[in-house]
């Protein structure tokens, strides 16, 4: 079970959400074709297979609308779903409940995404030990219901920002001079909390990070061969780390190669919104 964001992070997506769909007038067509009283019951379900996300969202969106609506969760985050399957019931006021429906939905829709894309690739490597991890390439003021969403999928979460680890790329190799000044310098700047990575695009780069003692080497764009050749010469020094081009085609071959984890920025920039509807009943 993946534990669940507390609400207290997820409001404030969800309101900015609402408040771009509302505009300036609020919903007419709600207000025009339906009676301030009017009840409504309704179900949110999937209609292709996946893996649950963000349902809260859904919820939040709806309570924010109608305090005293029912919400009823049917699955929990993390959990596969059917065809068909029902992630939640509400009951509440009818023009809340249809001007929450789109905030709730996208918002459910693209969590439910992210999750059901990291599953296909924790899949395809189960068995190899190597891990799936995701990228900062994330939808500006969602990164982290988007994290939440590959944690739901399996996958495990890389930095969240700048701000809680060292990660050199080859940018800052170029401003600094070199890998190992690089890695020295972050070594010294790092406290004893703080991971320092290092991004080596060769094995020329590669014994020069070690020597100075990263915590993990990340192996931009190599080749089987040379992933191979770096896991030996690493011997455990470091956790290794493949980036660069990954996709489900390539991903298997890429974690029997014993690497520790790989990270895939196409969990979060390319995840297509899972398919839930939302229909009276």
């Amino acid at each position: 079970m993946t534990a669940p964001l507390p609400d207290l992070l997820i409001e404030p997506v969800v309101r900015a959400a609402l408040a771009e769909d509302l505009g300036r007038a609020g919903d007419v067509t709600a207000m025009a074709c339906i009676e301030a009283d009017a009840q409504l019951s309704v179900a949110f379900a999937a209609r292709k297979p996946g893996v649950a996300a963000g349902v809260a969202c859904a919820r939040l969106a709806l309570a924010a609308l109608d305090p005293g609506a029912r919400f009823e969760t049917l699955v929990a985050d993390g959990q596969p779903l059917a065809a068909g399957t029902v992630l939640a019931r509400a009951q509440g006021n009818a023009r809340a409940i249809l001007s929450a429906e789109r905030t709730g939905l996208n918002l459910l829709g693209r969590l439910c995404g992210v999750a059901t894309l990291t599953r296909a690739y924790v899949d395809v490597v189960e068995g190899t030990g190597a891990r799936i991890v995701d990228t900062r390439k994330t939808t500006p003021g969602l990164r982290h219901l988007e994290k939440y969403a590959v944690r739901c999928g399996g996958g495990v979460n890389h930095r969240f920002g700048l701000d809680d680890a060292i990660l050199i790329k080859d940018n800052h190799i170029a401003a600094c001079g070199g890998v190992a000044e690089a890695v020295r310098r972050a070594r010294a700047f790092a406290g004893h909390l703080m991971k320092v990575e290092v991004e080596v695009d060769g094995l020329d780069q590669l014994e020069d990070a070690l020597r100075h003692g990263p915590d993990v080497v990340m192996l931009d764009n190599f080749s089987l061969d040379d992933l191979r050749t770096a896991v030996a010469a690493a011997k455990g020094r470091a956790t290794l780390e493949a980036s660069g081009g990954v996709n489900l085609e390539t991903v298997r071959a890429i974690a029997e190669t014993g690497v520790d984890v790989i990270s895939v920025g196409a969990l979060t920039h390319s995840a297509a919104a899972l398919d839930i509807g939302l229909d009276a009943v």
